[in-house]
């Protein structure tokens, strides 16, 4: 259970303590420093589109790349089939150009995966978390991932507007 400041209290059941574990590492205020949104806010569609070097990826690769793991640890949860995440493809999308319609879309796209992977982890009981998600590990571990490679590309993204000097 979160207590007024957000935080999760001590003896809160193993979901209550995973979805403040996503919404840190996605867009709530947190120790650690910058998470994914925070990382992203402002951007203007240049930024998000500029490159280090040929053939690395953009901020916005990046936004969308996470988006679609949510996507895929959300059907991991629910059961649901491949082929509902709103593009082609798998793990990394080219993005280029200068399309801020297109860049404030896959931004859009990203909120609306969190909202839904959280959703799917509220649903969660408790016992559930214990449930084998392939690969040797379960659900648990499964969601820590997730919030796990929110932070992991919040770092990259931070890098990234370094090197381009924003």
């Amino acid at each position: 259970m979160r207590t007024q400041q957000g935080m999760v209290r001590s003896g809160a059941d193993g979901v209550s303590v995973l979805l403040a574990l996503l919404d840190e590492a996605f867009d709530r205020r947190s120790w650690h420093g910058t998470n994914l949104r925070g990382s992203i806010k402002g951007l203007k569609t240049a930024q998000a589109a500029w490159r280090p070097a040929p053939g690395r990826h953009s901020i916005w690769e990046e936004v969308v790349h996470a988006a679609y793991w949510k996507y895929a640890v959300r059907r991991r949860l629910t059961g649901e089939r491949r082929g509902s995440f709103p593009y082609e493809g798998s793990n990394w999308f080219p993005r280029q150009g200068s399309d801020a319609r297109a860049w404030r879309k896959d931004l859009e796209v990203l909120a609306d995966e969190h909202r839904r992977l959280r959703q799917a982890v509220a649903r969660l009981r408790p016992a559930d978390l214990r449930r084998p998600a392939g690969s040797g590990y379960d659900l648990g571990a499964l969601v820590r991932g997730a919030a796990a490679h929110d932070l992991y590309h919040a770092g990259q993204i931070q890098l990234l507007k370094r090197l381009q000097g924003a």
